[in-house]
Parts: structure tokens; sequence; C-alpha cells
């Protein structure tokens, strides 16, 4: 497995924080080892994941290089599971204490601190992103700029996964588990995020919706969507 560090020299310079991504940042701090104990045994319940995750491995692979960014990793479960596909991953979070928990449980694992929208990789450095209910908590405003910050250090040809809910509302969460977050969570359909990431490129591949799972200890009270795309050549 290779390693992926930041290149700070020949990536983009950090964007000034907005008071949006400050508060997404201070509650997943918040809210770091509470959410990290409930969510750690997910993927086992929700097969459609694991496919989605599944065959974006093998197209990454597929494409001669096995680099992947996971974006918004938390604690780092999915960019351990992508490992165990065979790709070589590095997870990135807004959150420090977020990425303190992953490279703890994941010690052999790349991390890195940052933005989605000032990623601090160099252009062209992976075949593979992952932005797993990550565009969740992303206003409209800047999503056009997180998918530009996509397409610019992932490899012509490379794959873009992407997860989250279904709607068309924004849901604004100001607790969880009694600890207090401010989290704005969005819900879009797979056309509205389809549209938003043609302009920088991507053509879509795979388009998958499913209905909520509404029992068992992950319960879901919306539509879940998965979008494939593959950056134009």
């Amino acid at each position: 497995m290779s390693e992926h560090t930041p290149d700070t020299a020949s990536a983009r310079e950090p964007a000034q924080e907005s008071s949006r991504e400050q508060a997404t940042r201070d509650s997943y701090d918040a809210i770091a080892e509470v959410y990290t104990d409930w969510i750690a045994n997910e993927l086992t319940t929700k097969p459609h994941d694991r496919a989605a995750l599944g065959a974006f491995s093998e197209l990454v692979l597929s494409t001669g290089h096995d680099e992947t960014l996971e974006i918004g990793c938390g604690p780092g479960r999915i960019t351990a599971f992508l490992a165990a596909l065979g790709v070589s991953p590095t997870g990135l979070d807004l959150s420090p204490a977020m990425l303190e928990i992953a490279t703890g449980h994941y010690p052999n694992l790349n991390f890195a601190l940052g933005s989605m929208t000032s990623l601090p990789f160099a252009d062209d450095s992976f075949s593979g992103l992952v932005a797993w209910y990550s565009i969740i908590h992303v206003p409209d405003e800047d999503l056009s700029t997180a998918f530009a910050e996509a397409a610019r250090v992932l490899r012509p040809g490379g794959l873009f996964q992407l997860a989250f809910q279904l709607g068309d509302r924004v849901d604004h969460v100001t607790d969880m588990a009694g600890v207090e977050v401010d989290l704005d969570f969005h819900r879009r359909s797979l056309a509205e995020v389809l549209t938003a990431l043609e302009p920088h490129g991507f053509v879509p591949v795979t388009r998958l919706e499913r209905e909520p799972d509404r029992s068992g200890q992950f319960p879901e009270a919306t539509r879940q969507g998965y979008l494939l795309v593959r950056l134009a050549q």
C-alpha cells in the first residue's frame, strides 16, 4: 500500500473557513467519541453500501492506479474498508477529534486534516474519490467549489463515489445523542447532485436509490442515494 500525504507545495492554498464549516467541525469534535461508538458496525448491516464501495474499488483498480481519497472520513471506518478492498486510501476530515480517533484505530492508514472545498493535495493525485455522506453538510453555495476541487485532484478517467440522503430540504440538528451540535443536513436528489457535478467534467456511471431501512440499530428516515461518476478523459 503506497503512502499518500498532503502536497502543500503544489496544492491550492487553504480557503478561509466559513462559519458553517466551523460549526460542522466543532460539532463533530464534540460528538466524535459517541458517534464512533454508534457507527462502528454500520457497514455490516448495509449490503448496498458494501456493494457500492466494492464496485467502486474494482473500477478504481482497473485504471491501473490505486490511490484513493475519502473526503469526510470521520473515524476512518470507510477508509479501512476501502483498504481491505485493495485500494490505497487516504482519509481526510475537517474534525481533528475524528482524525485522532481514526489514526488511533487504524495506525497503518493515512489521514489528513482539511476541507473538501480546499483539498491539501496536488492536481491529479488520485484515481478514486469517495464522499460517503459528507456532501450532506455542504451548503448549495459551496457545492460547486467542492466538486471543482474533486475534479482537480482526480486523474482523468478517475472515479468519484458519493452517497447521501435523498430529499429536497435542509434539516438543522442541535442535539445528537445528548450532545449539543450545530449541523445542517442537506437532502438532495440524484439528479440535483449530478447536475452540480457535470460542469466539472464528471459523467455518470451508476445511479442507485433505495428505500430507507427503518429497523435495526441504524434506522433511516429518508431514502438513500448512491452516485458513481467518472472524470472525463
